[in-house]
């Protein structure tokens, strides 16, 4: 047992992402998170803001859902998605060792905190929560993928092709969401991320 928990997110940034490509720019755990968090947050907002008569969940449950959604990769490592999914008992085999990743993170939290923080790294709820993470995961999932397809500009920018097929997979990913805070999101927000700084201070001025 022990109170291990908080030492073992520290770790989140030993973790490298993108292990199978040649990166111009590394990508730890806990920087993906962060902007998957951000992302997350961002796409509620806009589902609440400009869709209103859409069910949505409430933003912050999606930044909590957001911040756990890889954590049992601490323990796991980052398994590249072409292996993970290469069949399905590989797939199989996987989600029985993220469930006891998630176990062994879950016994390392005070003991009087557990049920705090057990729906999120399960990403599991109970009645009224179970019917506002089944509205939050959809967006988060969608989060975590436009995290992924911005790494892939970004190196792509950098002159790195080896991300080209990556990148035209992961935005087909996006699309076919075919959930409105995304496409939102793709054609108001996008182009600005290719602009440099002097650019983006350019354009408020």
């Amino acid at each position: 047992m022990g109170n291990y928990f908080y030492a073992m997110l520290h770790r989140m940034r030993y973790i490298e992402r993108w292990s199978l490509m040649r990166n111009s720019q590394t990508e730890n755990l806990q920087e993906h998170t962060l902007e998957v968090a951000y992302f997350a947050h961002a796409l509620a907002l806009i589902r609440r803001s400009y869709f209103p008569n859409l069910p949505g969940p409430r933003p912050e449950t999606c930044v909590m859902l957001a911040l756990y959604h890889d954590v049992s990769e601490i323990i796991t490592g980052d398994l590249p998605t072409p292996i993970k999914y290469f069949n399905t008992r590989i797939h199989r085999s996987f989600k029985e060792v993220e469930g006891e990743a998630l176990d062994l993170m879950v016994q390392g939290i005070p003991a009087d905190m557990q049920e705090d923080y057990r729906a999120y790294l399960y990403q599991e709820g109970a009645g009224d929560q179970a019917e506002e993470f089944a509205l939050a995961k959809p967006l988060v999932k969608a989060a975590d993928t436009l995290s992924a397809y911005l790494k892939c500009l970004d190196e792509l920018a950098f002159g790195n092709h080896e991300f080209k097929d990556a990148a035209e997979s992961t935005r087909e990913k996006l699309l076919a969401y075919d959930r409105p805070e995304v496409n939102w999101f793709l054609e108001n927000c996008l182009e600005d991320f290719g602009r440099t700084l002097d650019d983006l201070r350019a354009g408020h001025a």
